[in-house]
């Protein structure tokens, strides 16, 4: 059954669980690019071929301003103008960087994105956030820039590795923790296998997922005050995942566990809910530790983009299902690094 629902608050349309020819319905056909990368190309050529599609290279590795001249060549050599729709179809990497190039082609040119992994759908296609990485530095050149529309057909999800799975797992139970504990008890009921076998589970908790990122964002479009919690685990986890080259979900449960235990030492969260979050986390077969050099870690962070001078906005949580904002010093992370992990 399809459905649409408004971005809370904002111009963006939601259209949720409906089949992806549902793009052509939004502009005429022969006025719609698709980009995408060549693995979901590959995987849904009878999708895609009937549109013009510029196509990159699968992978974080591709997620450079590079890659985005590139695409806006191909723009310019096709003759597109501002009276097309560009759609990016794919995952975090093809929505960031399709967002990126759209905020910038011409001074701007209509979006829309289709995400097709579990990551995209719940978390990098929502909030209007794209970028490229520079270096080891994720996101560091980026725009703000909202879609008209974010479509998801969950067909896509056949083809997406189980691998792809737990990674896009991070981020939800990463929405658990700071805003739902009714959710955090349903996750901690079932596993990846649940929701891949369970198609109806699965839209429901996408669907709450959803909920949670577009009502924080909508109430928070410029990162100025609550969006920051969407950031939790994610201060150590860019850092790991810069340095150690992990995908992005794996980098982001490592962080989670970091950030729990300080959470431990500075705002009072209880023992056993580290505990719990640390089993979930293990549960949904995402890892929990990492043999890393604090110092290199802390000395990732200093391109972070919450640093103020010489500390840095870490979330933290109160309890599971509540996060809070607290501005530590580098000084004062070292001394924590150094406690948590004895």
């Amino acid at each position: 059954m399809s459905t649409a629902t408004d971005f809370p608050g904002k111009d963006v349309q939601l259209r949720i669980n409906v089949s992806f020819q549902e793009v052509s319905a939004y502009r005429d056909e022969k006025k719609i690019l698709i980009i995408t990368d060549e693995n979901i190309f590959d995987l849904h050529r009878e999708k895609l071929s009937q549109y013009p599609c510029i196509r990159i290279g699968a992978g974080e590795a591709n997620k450079t301003q590079g890659t985005a001249d590139n695409i806006i060549q191909e723009m310019l050599e096709m003759n597109i103008d501002k009276s097309w729709l560009i759609v990016g179809v794919g995952g975090g990497v093809v929505t960031d960087i399709t967002g990126y190039v759209a905020s910038v082609f011409k001074r701007g040119i209509s979006l829309a994105l289709v995400p097709t992994t579990i990551l995209a759908m719940t978390d990098a296609a929502l909030g209007g956030k794209n970028g490229v990485n520079v270096g080891i530095y994720k996101n560091m050149v980026g725009t703000t820039y909202r879609p008209e529309f974010i479509l998801f057909d969950y067909s896509f999800l056949d083809t997406l590795p189980r691998a792809e799975w737990i990674n896009g797992f991070a981020e939800i139970i990463k929405h658990a923790c700071i805003k739902d504990t009714e959710m955090f008890s349903e996750l901690e009921q079932h596993s990846v296998d649940h929701y891949i076998t369970n198609r109806a589970a699965l839209r429901e908790l996408v669907e709450k997922n959803i909920a949670i990122k577009t009502a924080v964002v909508a109430n928070d479009e410029f990162e100025t005050g609550e969006r920051y919690q969407l950031n939790f685990g994610h201060t150590f986890g860019h850092a790991i995942e810069n340095l150690y080259g992990l995908p992005h979900g794996h980098a982001i449960s490592i962080g989670m566990v970091m950030a729990a235990k300080i959470s431990q030492a500075v705002s009072g969260l209880d023992a056993s809910s580290v505990q719990k979050i640390i089993k979930l986390l293990g549960q949904y077969h995402l890892p929990i530790s990492l043999d890393t050099d604090p110092v290199s870690v802390l000395d990732a962070l200093k391109n972070d983009k919450k640093r103020a001078g010489d500390h840095i906005n870490f979330v933290l949580l109160n309890r599971i299902g509540e996060a809070s904002v607290k501005l530590l010093s580098f000084d004062r992370l070292r001394e924590l690094l150094s406690q948590t992990a004895q």
